[in-house]
């Protein structure tokens, strides 16, 4: 059994696995996930099928743009991603083929494609991250528009490069409209000034360490961050915005099969396993801390019940492929 491969970027250009173009009994997985999560996966799917699962690790948008540019030649079996709009964006080109109805049936469908074409195996949920010392939880905005307010000026982080906040942008503009949502992101990019950072990790550990009064996050960096540093060293919090805001998102993290997939069978069998009780089990139970949604199980973690949980009512099919978030996020100068 081969090691499980993480790749990296050199020269600008994303670097091969071995194995990568699919020998017999292997796949290739196209991983845009966090690696805690991913690795866990495949040792098992190996373990349980005796299938090899060559892992090419990058961020979940340049792995999108590297299949539509590869097209038909493109060594990827599988693609796994932190948030849905980068696989409906390959949906809606084409690139990928129809889930098996098994696997499907597995997830509730309202976190699945309407079409099909992926499946969601976990989920994250848009949280506002605090330090106490700095701004009382009383003070925090309650809605997402409220951070384009002046008061914050200067005590607001994110991180716009992160995938991550494209579907609160998205949120904003189905709410508001194309233009409001403009304004509102240049009003964040105004108040965030120099805290404006290059992942949620940082945004996270800024925060914690007094750095900068609050930022915007999924609730898993702050939850992974804790088990890593430990409790004695965690001086932030997390709260969500108020019940349905457009600024409380839930994202589906989602799995398909590339339509040039030469291994369609055991790219099925993966994607599949993602979703059964054993796969979500190892969800349920890793450092990730993200919710598991599919197969009946629940997460063990210390984190607010799933089924507790009041984001706003938006859908996966209204997240879309992320391209007016991206165009938003452009023109306000954020990317």
């Amino acid at each position: 059994m081969a090691p499980v491969i993480a790749c990296v970027l050199a020269g600008g250009l994303l670097t091969a696995c071995s194995g990568s173009s699919g020998s017999a009994n292997s796949i290739t997985l196209y991983n845009g996930q966090h690696v805690q999560t991913t690795q866990a996966l495949v040792a098992a799917f190996e373990k349980d099928t005796g299938i090899q699962v060559n892992v090419r690790s990058d961020d979940e948008d340049t792995l999108a743009d590297e299949i539509v540019a590869e097209g038909s030649r493109s060594p990827a079996d599988v693609i796994y991603t932190e948030n849905s709009p980068a696989i409906q964006y390959l949906a809606d080109r084409g690139l990928l083929s129809r889930v098996d109805p098994s696997t499907l049936a597995l997830t509730p469908n309202r976190f699945n494609s309407a079409d099909g074409y992926w499946v969601g195996v976990s989920a994250r949920v848009s949280v506002l991250i605090y330090n106490p010392s700095l701004i009382a939880k009383r003070e925090l905005p309650t809605s997402v528009l409220q951070l384009a307010d002046p008061r914050y000026q200067g005590k607001l982080a994110f991180a716009p490069g992160e995938t991550d906040f494209q579907p609160i942008v998205t949120s904003v503009d189905r709410t508001y409209g194309e233009a409001a949502a403009l304004r509102w992101l240049e009003g964040v990019k105004a108040n965030a000034g120099a805290n404006i950072y290059p992942d949620n990790e940082t945004v996270s550990s800024e925060v914690n360490r007094g750095a900068v009064a609050f930022g915007v996050v999924n609730q898993y960096y702050w939850y992974r961050m804790r088990a890593e540093i430990g409790a004695s060293n965690t001086h932030s919090e997390i709260t969500t915005f108020a019940p349905e805001d457009p600024g409380y998102v839930l994202d589906i993290s989602p799995a398909a099969v590339l339509q040039s997939s030469r291994h369609q069978t055991d790219a099925q069998k993966f994607v599949a396993f993602l979703v059964s009780e054993q796969g979500q089990e190892i969800i349920a139970h890793s450092i990730s801390f993200e919710y598991p949604i599919a197969s009946g199980v629940t997460t063990d973690q210390p984190e607010t019940p799933f089924d507790q949980l009041q984001p706003n009512p938006i859908t996966v099919e209204q997240l879309g492929d992320g391209s007016t978030a991206i165009d938003l996020l452009k023109q306000a100068g954020l990317l």
